[in-house]
């Protein structure tokens, strides 16, 4: 259930209590293990908790962690409280390990209780007080934690048909030292004998434990199938998986916007003859939802801005209000400035109302197209044009100018040379 990671972290952690107080401990699991971690780790605490493995002072760092872990919860809604019960009432067990569950199970939220987590394991240990033990019976643990706290000869009717995932050598006493143990891991890994590999033993252990143990594989023959009689019907399962494509296109009537989507065609590739224009003008007034059949895309929008502002402005006004306007808004912020753009942006201004948010990023755009330009007869025209343009969104109140101001006074101010810069530059100065 645990990595090799996380059992070196878990073992280093449990290694800490010689040192390091209860609740730092227990603060440093809980952000080391994320959440859905900590229960499948806490379950590898209680099963080597069980192997007896580790020592006095490693036994109450695991039962801290056991009960601090879910010390938001009800006791009794601990999912580990039959162990910690069992633990507190085995007479087996040493008293120091038996009074420190006892303290914390009945006093979780005490001052008692969160002084003793502020001590180190060692140091609890040596200031422990066997003179004033006093152990309740298992029956009245039980009876205080519900019908969670299972009696100590409960076994799970799965785990029964399994072994182990750790066998103690019979050769060696229980009661021994834990250095001298031998475990038979889960298969495919080398048993470990002998002092200094305890730790090894251990992390080993942890990374190899599971729920289910070692079970036995349940062999199960298929069933013989019966024979077919003639009176029946053969089952058949299929080992083909079609998949069902729509035909958006089927009965659609293809011949709606022809002529204006024969003119978009074209209107794309050059200008249009005055004719043709008011053609697809006239049929986009008769029929507005006509724009959606022309065939026109947020990506071939720049090409029809440059060749036919005229019909590039009447598209985006009937195109206003459908889902797809910020796409075509995004190409046309974002295309090559010209005196086709600007024009068709101005005219967008006078005719509907445009989101603030591009307005500003389109002056912005024009304005660092301006200082980019290398050529100084295009860079002077260019900045002509967007003094014109400015002055237009201002005067017509399209813009707030304060929103820009500094933005647009800097670009004055390095363009002042220029006779259109100077002027924007005097407007600025009266809206002030």
């Amino acid at each position: 259930m645990l990595g090799k990671e996380e059992s070196n972290m878990l073992l280093t952690m449990l290694k800490a209590g010689d040192h390091r107080p209860f609740d730092e401990i227990v603060a440093d699991f809980i952000s080391s293990f994320p959440p859905h971690r900590q229960f499948y780790t806490c379950f590898s605490l209680a099963l080597i908790l069980d192997e007896k493995l580790l020592k006095p002072a490693q036994r109450l760092v695991a039962f801290a962690i056991l009960l601090q872990v879910y010390s938001s919860q009800e006791p009794s809604s601990n999912p580990f409280i039959s162990l910690l019960v069992n633990a507190a009432c085995d007479e087996g067990a040493e008293q120091c390990e038996r009074a420190f569950i006892l303290q914390l199970l009945s006093s979780a939220s005490s001052t008692s209780s969160r002084e003793v987590l502020k001590q180190s394991a060692t140091d609890y240990m040596k200031m422990f007080d066997t003179s004033q033990l006093s152990f309740p019976q298992r029956e009245q643990l039980q009876q205080q934690y519900g019908s969670k706290a299972l009696p100590e000869e409960f076994q799970c009717l799965i785990g029964n048909n399994s072994v182990k995932n750790s066998i103690p050598d019979p050769d060696v006493p229980r009661g021994c030292d834990s250095n001298s143990l031998e475990f038979d891991l889960l298969p495919g890994s080398k048993p470990k004998i002998g002092s200094g590999d305890v730790d090894e033993t251990i992390t080993g252990l942890l990374s190899n434990l599971s729920f289910e143990g070692l079970g036995p594989q349940w062999i199960r023959p298929h069933p013989p199938r019966l024979p077919v009689l003639d009176g029946e019907l053969v089952w058949l399962n299929p080992d083909y998986n079609y998949e069902l494509l729509w035909d958006h296109g089927m009965c659609a009537d293809t011949s709606r916007g022809a002529a204006v989507r024969d003119l978009i065609a074209k209107a794309l590739k050059g200008p249009l003859v005055p004719a043709q224009q008011e053609q697809v003008l006239l049929e986009l007034a008769n029929d507005p939802k006509l724009v959606y059949h022309c065939g026109l895309t947020p990506r071939k929008l720049p090409e029809l801005v440059e060749n036919n502002p005229v019909i590039a402005v009447e598209v985006l006004v009937k195109l206003v209000n459908s889902p797809e306007i910020a796409e075509y808004f995004t190409v046309l912020v974002n295309m090559e400035m010209s005196l086709h753009s600007m024009e068709v942006v101005n005219r967008l201004t006078q005719a509907v109302e445009l989101p603030t948010e591009f307005i500003h990023m389109y002056i912005t755009n024009c304005i660092s197209s301006c200082e980019n330009i290398k050529d100084r007869y295009m860079q002077n025209r260019l900045v002509r044009l967007v003094c014109v343009f400015l002055q237009s969104l201002i005067r017509n109140k399209i813009i707030n100018v304060q929103d820009l101001f500094i933005e647009v006074q800097a670009f004055c101010i390095e363009f002042s040379r220029i006779r259109e810069a100077a002027g924007l530059f005097r407007l600025l100065k009266t809206l002030e």
